[in-house]
């Protein structure tokens, strides 16, 4: 498989379009501050070897689902190929972004073992307060990701390649999962889209090498020269 660049790229989209949204919904079933106070400086403290686990979760879904929009954007080789270009560079961004953010979550818990509540929150939002740490790491670009990939689902349905349902089971579980406050109620809707980008990541993996190839522009061969024929 490693040796064939059609097979090896084929694959890791398959299953990266499966892991990644599962390494995810497994980080809030884990979160204590899911289930715990909605201060972290509390939850984690309480639970720190958890929330050590959901940081490695978040992050590696994160990185994991930043490389497995390339697979999505080739889906739309075909039709919605600008779409699926914005939609996919954006959403990249957004979930490398958002992989960053998590070095936060360790200073937050010293934060809770060394301060009252009160006083480690004060310290954290004066810390990621700073113009430098909102703009460049986190406004706007932290929400592309959750934006952008209902987007890019869309353009992968545009093309063609799954039903309409798979698009909206994406947006209804990332984008709704805005109207609610990070807890319980985040579960159901961060474990919609492992079944809808679970979904893509199986038809991918058994739709077979010469199909996924067939999303690439033909071969232009050069005519051959004249005096080459002599």
């Amino acid at each position: 498989m490693f040796r064939d660049q059609v097979t090896f790229r084929r694959v890791t989209a398959g299953v990266l379009l499966i892991v990644a949204p599962l390494l995810q919904a497994l980080a809030v079933v884990v979160d204590p501050g899911t289930w715990g106070d909605d201060r972290e400086a509390v939850s984690f403290g309480a639970n720190p070897v958890l929330a050590q686990i959901q940081s490695v979760l978040y992050h590696w879904s994160w990185m994991l689902m930043a490389v497995a929009v390339l697979g999505l954007v080739h889906l739309t080789r075909r039709r919605a190929t600008r779409l699926g270009h914005v939609a996919g560079a954006l959403t990249m961004l957004g979930y490398l972004q958002l992989s960053g953010l998590l070095l936060s979550d360790p200073v937050e818990w010293w934060l809770g073992r060394h301060h009252p509540p009160e006083e480690a929150q004060r310290i954290l939002d004066e810390m990621l307060g700073l113009p430098g740490v909102v703009f460049g790491f986190q406004l706007p670009w932290m929400f592309f990701g959750f934006l952008g990939l209902p987007v890019l689902t869309a353009a992968v349905w545009r093309a063609g390649f799954v039903g309409w349902w798979a698009p909206a089971v994406v947006t209804a579980g990332y984008l709704g999962s805005f109207a609610v406050s990070y807890g319980p109620a985040t579960v159901p809707f961060w474990a919609a889209p492992v079944t809808a980008l679970g979904w893509i990541g199986w038809k991918i993996l058994r739709m077979g090498d010469e199909a996924w190839a067939a999303c690439y522009p033909a071969a232009r061969v050069s005519p051959e020269p004249e005096s080459s024929r002599r």
